[in-house]
């Protein structure tokens, strides 16, 4: 077996690979680029790669995988942005919002990138979907983009930009409910005006 075909074997065995899973194997680590140029793996974030016949399948499970590591949390920011079909970009980590006080979970078994708040920031704006039979709580189209601003550090006020962009150009929500989020999360004086913009 030639390293191409090794690395492809690993990555459909194991889901999603690391880098250093595939130096280990014994497969240089300059095959992974061939391979994501080719299209044969995808990177989802530095240092990890998978299948691409599986990228959606780990989303989802993730998310399932998530909420029961963390019954009072919610998912948030990227990833729900990626449910929400808002986002091209394929999360390196599920994003929890969980309460300020909140244990964070200890070594889980894929990444997790955790926010935290409170009050209404914490409790509005919450939706339930299903996956894998597993009920998953998360953040609204709307309460997610005004999300998305208050926390632009994080995730990139371009992000932030195009997800309110496409929100509105998609009907995925109307700029009263984002409006209604922004009050909430503080942030309505960078949101009003660019939501303004986008309508003229």
């Amino acid at each position: 077996m030639n390293y191409r075909d090794s690395a492809l074997e690993l990555a459909r065995s194991r889901g999603i690979v690391r880098a250093r899973d595939f130096k280990s194997a014994g497969i240089p680590l300059v095959y992974l680029k061939r391979l994501t140029d080719s299209g044969d793996l995808v990177r989802l974030g530095r240092g990890l790669y998978q299948d691409p016949d599986r990228v959606g399948e780990h989303v989802a499970h993730d998310l399932a995988e998530a909420t029961r590591l963390m019954a009072n949390g919610t998912v948030c920011l990227l990833s729900a942005l990626r449910q929400h079909e808002l986002t091209t970009q394929l999360p390196h980590a599920v994003w929890m919002m969980i309460p300020h006080k909140a244990r964070a979970p200890i070594s889980p078994s894929f990444p997790v990138k955790i926010v935290r708040a409170t009050g209404d920031a914490l409790t509005s704006g919450i939706e339930r979907i299903s996956v894998e039979g597993v009920d998953v709580p998360i953040y609204g189209v709307a309460k997610t983009v005004a999300d998305c601003f208050k926390y632009r550090r994080l995730v990139g006020e371009d992000v932030a930009i195009e997800a309110l962009r496409d929100a509105l150009r998609f009907r995925k929500t109307t700029p009263n409910e984002l409006m209604k989020y922004a009050a909430i999360d503080r942030c309505s004086a960078r949101m009003e005006p660019l939501i303004r913009a986008l309508q003229e």
